[in-house]
């Protein structure tokens, strides 16, 4: 008996270094569901008009916040927009504070996302924009984990920098600035996955 643990445990020990080594989204004959939300997860550019429910919207936050951070500073602060008409004032207000730049195209910049993450960063930390980074990537992930689409958007926060009223709104606290918006909901595509470039990576022996 004593030799026959020996063996399996030895078994066991050797299956779990070859699931450590190995890029599939199975690991020892199961689903590793860590990996496979990763591979499967897409930007989301076309929604379902349907509401995201605030209980899965508090639990994506709750990922959100569990994100490590510099020194847990937290040094970041999130508004949810989930509600139309607050979302078509915010719009609004970014469209009359930028007149340079087509009305249309400044609204549309939220691809019609249900609903959207509005995320704040400390300019006075320099590794703030890291932890909102990350922040942003745990409320994608946990999103998609639960069958919510998101879209990691760069352009509305160029709009909303110039709109007081849009940032009155959010109610960011003093000296905090918007640095990333991410879309949420339910996706109405299905995206291919775009190819990734390995010679960005490289073991230094």
């Amino acid at each position: 008996m004593k030799i026959f643990k020996t063996i399996l445990a030895g078994l066991c020990l050797t299956a779990a270094i070859s699931c450590t080594h190995t890029a599939e989204k199975t690991c020892c004959g199961q689903k590793n569901g860590t990996i496979e939300t990763i591979m499967s997860r897409r930007s989301i550019r076309n929604y379902k008009q349907v509401p995201v429910g605030r209980d899965t919207l508090n639990k994506i936050m709750e990922c959100g916040i569990n994100a490590p951070n510099g020194m847990n500073k937290q040094s970041w602060e999130v508004r949810v927009v989930d509600n139309p008409e607050v979302m078509e004032k915010i719009k609004e207000a970014m469209a009359a504070a930028n007149p340079e730049v087509n009305p249309d195209a400044v609204k549309g910049c939220f691809r019609d996302a249900p609903v959207m993450v509005f995320v704040a960063n400390d300019p006075s930390y320099d590794c703030s924009p890291v932890d909102c980074g990350l922040l942003s990537e745990n409320i994608m992930l946990s999103a998609w984990s639960m069958g919510v689409g998101s879209v990691c958007l760069g352009s509305p926060v160029r709009f909303l920098k110039h709109s007081e009223e849009a940032l009155k709104i959010l109610g960011f606290s003093e000296g905090y600035e918007p640095i990333i918006c991410i879309g949420l909901g339910y996706a109405n595509e299905s995206p291919d996955a775009k190819p990734r470039d390995w010679n960005k990576v490289k073991f230094i022996d």
